[in-house]
């Protein structure tokens, strides 16, 4: 129990593949997604999924377990670096389009699985450090207003028709990024409006933190500029909506098709573990930190991730986040084993 923590150092595999993909050429520039969408995927075909819980004892022990923080922090500064690597190897001569195409990908992964992903993590924290650490994981996917969005409106309206980010049943993917994307932006612009409202400050002061963010992602973009040019910026634009691409596909697998029932009053029913998919297959719960025990997160999510629970008679996906990412990109074949199995669990 002692060293437990030491298997989500398997998460570095991603940035030490993504360095070797921004310092190589051919195949090895496609390392980082060859390892998540074919390695992975591949391997938890004929690994068993494992429902087992912490016991009240180990879950003491490790909620307070500072090397599983002091790892999250750690991937900060190891994000940045390859980021800061990205931009200088990406406009290196004789390189060609199949290279930029490996890089590109590389990045955008590193800025959905590292960026958004420890962002959601630390953005649920109650600390102020925490929480600012979170938003400069969210700067590289220069979606910084997922903080907004998320902690006061996704994890309120999931499974309803209201949340931007629950795929409702039959919507493809497709229809659901753009649905999610622009709808989370305005819904983050609209949170930080009442917001100020109910606290008397202006809506466009510099106490409305989508203003902040807005401010911070252009200064962002234009360092990007002053120092590598225009193309460079290019580029990274590509790699940041990959990143959120990644992120908002995650959302979509997590929440597909489950709904929230509305009682007598008008009221949506209280979040349950059953409103969201839930996974135990083990490469993927440790490469997210966990996080694919989602079920648990949306029932009580200010638990750290590297204590969230399994819970008997939630919907459980075939196989682990990323053989369902893939999935998930060939909507007849999504529809074909999702709606069966949301038939399956709720019939």
């Amino acid at each position: 129990m002692k060293y437990r923590f030491l298997k989500y150092f398997l998460v570095l595999t991603i940035p030490y593949l993504a360095y070797l993909a921004f310092n190589g050429t051919g195949i090895i520039t496609f390392a980082p997604f060859i390892q998540a969408f074919v390695i992975i995927p591949f391997i938890e075909l004929f690994l068993v999924s494992n429902e087992n819980n912490l016991s009240d004892a180990e879950e003491e022990m490790i909620k307070d377990d500072r090397v599983y923080d002091l790892l999250l922090y750690l991937c900060l500064p190891t994000l940045y670096f390859l980021l800061w690597t990205f931009l200088g190897s990406i406009s290196e001569p004789n390189l060609t389009t199949f290279d930029k195409v490996g890089r590109v990908l590389s990045m955008g992964l590193l800025c959905g699985s590292f960026g958004i992903n420890i962002g959601h993590e630390l953005g649920h924290r109650y600390k102020n450090y925490e929480q600012f650490i979170a938003k400069l994981f969210l700067l590289t996917s220069m979606y910084m207003h997922f903080f907004i969005e998320h902690n006061r409106g996704h994890h309120k309206k999931v499974s309803t028709k209201e949340d931007p980010s629950s795929a409702r049943y039959g919507e493809n993917i497709f229809s659901f990024w753009f649905r999610s994307i622009t709808s989370g932006y305005i819904s983050s612009w609209n949170l930080e409006f009442k917001r100020l409202k109910r606290s008397g400050k202006s809506s466009f002061s510099l106490s409305n933190q989508m203003l902040q963010f807005q401010l911070i992602q252009f200064t962002f973009a234009m360092l990007i500029y002053y120092l590598f040019g225009l193309q460079i910026l290019l580029y990274f634009f590509i790699s940041a909506f990959i990143g959120i691409l990644t992120l908002e596909t995650v959302n979509y697998i997590e929440h597909y098709g489950l709904q929230r029932k509305v009682n007598n009053k008008g009221n949506y029913e209280r979040i349950k573990p059953y409103h969201s998919w839930n996974s135990n297959h083990p490469i993927g719960r440790i490469m997210l930190f966990e996080l694919s025990r989602h079920s648990d997160h949306h029932y009580n999510s200010l638990r750290k991730y590297q204590i969230l629970k399994n819970h008997k008679n939630t919907p459980q996906m075939p196989t682990g986040y990323p053989g369902m990412m893939i999935l998930a990109l060939v909507p007849p074949l999504w529809f074909y084993v999702m709606n069966r199995r949301l038939r399956y669990y709720f019939s």
